[in-house]
Parts: structure tokens; sequence; C-alpha cells
């Protein structure tokens, strides 16, 4: 899976299945440390974009694999997350690749698609009521969208109930402090495991 060996990535779940192997155990133990080492590597300099598209490709298509025999009872989402990009920009591969991403490591990501008014967000918030809001945007002149989404949500009284954080090529920790967000995340292959933490920080507190 790290090596973005998409059939390779199938054949090793089923057989791993066929040994007996629980499928959770496959999806933790396997693909989601494999994802780990992708983020780690990317952040490294050591992969590029289109490989770590690959590999989450290959990461999306064994969990399917090794999600079709469990009883969906027991197939938890960790996590309810909205992602959207802020209005005025149609830029989607970082925000596609990060849901995919996040998707494979057991989350349930609702997208919300690119162009989003801040009216979008609330909406989305209040009715699918995610621990996450995600925001992304790639240009400059765009980044106001996602303090625009921020006061939306304290004007709507929702901003409480969700967790935000915010990413893309111009954003960086000093703005998304600035604005407000809970966290920033510098590119998609360290996403998942911040996003980990923060699941599990929230599921602490209740």
């Amino acid at each position: 899976m790290v090596a973005g060996n998409i059939a390779g990535t199938k054949e090793a779940v089923s057989k791993a299945l066929t040994k007996g192997i629980a499928p959770l155990d496959i999806i933790n133990n396997g693909m989601v440390a494999g994802l780990d080492v992708v983020g780690e590597q990317f952040a490294a300099g050591e992969m590029f974009l289109p490989e770590m598209m690959l590999s989450a490709v290959a990461a999306r298509e064994g969990m399917a694999i090794a999600t079709e025999g469990i009883d969906k009872g027991q197939l938890k989402p960790k996590a309810t997350m909205v992602i959207g990009t802020v209005k005025g920009d149609l830029h989607d591969i970082g925000k596609n690749l990060v849901a995919l991403i996040l998707n494979s490591r057991g989350f349930d990501v609702i997208d919300i698609g690119v162009d989003v008014p801040e009216e979008q967000f609330v909406n989305a918030v209040r009715e699918h009521k995610p621990d996450i809001l995600g925001m992304s945007c790639l240009m400059t002149t765009t980044m106001v969208g996602m303090k625009d989404v921020i006061n939306a949500l304290i004007k709507a009284g929702v901003r409480d109930k969700v967790k935000v954080i915010v990413g893309g090529a111009p954003v960086n920790q000093e703005f998304a402090s600035q604005i407000g967000a809970d966290y920033y995340s510098r590119d998609a292959g360290s996403t998942g495991a911040l996003l980990e933490k923060v699941v599990t920080q929230i599921q602490g507190t209740r």
C-alpha cells in the first residue's frame, strides 16, 4: 500500500482474510499504520503528491475488501467530518486527498464540494452534526473565506459544537490562530495522524 500498488494491496488484504486475520486488525494494524508511514514520507520529502494519491487509493480499495464481511453495526466511524473548499476557490485536489485518506482511516467524511459559501458550511454542521469541520483553499485571495465561515458559525450559535481545521498552500499556523481555527495541517499526508489525535481528545471529553 505504501508503494501505491493497488492490485498488490487488494491481494494482500484478501490473503490476510483467508488466513483468518480479523478485518479490524487488517485495517488498524495494516492500512492505518501504512498511511502513517505515507504521511511521514510525504512530510520528509521522500514521497510526492502523485505517489501519495496512489497509496490513498490503494488503502481505499483494501479497506473495501476488508470491510465486506464486517457487520455494519460493528464498523462505526471514528468520527464524522464535513469538508469543503471555501467560497471563490475551485481547487479540490488537496481536499479530495484528505477526504480519501480519512475515509481509509475509518472516518465518515461528508464532502460539500468547492466554492462553498459560509451559510452552506453552517447548514452542513447543523444537518450532519460533525465532530470536525475542515476548510481548504489554495489562493491568498480566498483565505478570508475561512474567517467568514468561523464568524458565521459563531453567529449561528454552533461554533462550540465542532472542531475546525484549516489547510491549503497559503495557510499557516499563525493564520489559523488569528482566525480562531482549532487546528492547522500543513499537508494532506499529516492530516490523518493529526485528526486521529483530535478524535481521541474529543472522545476523552465526552
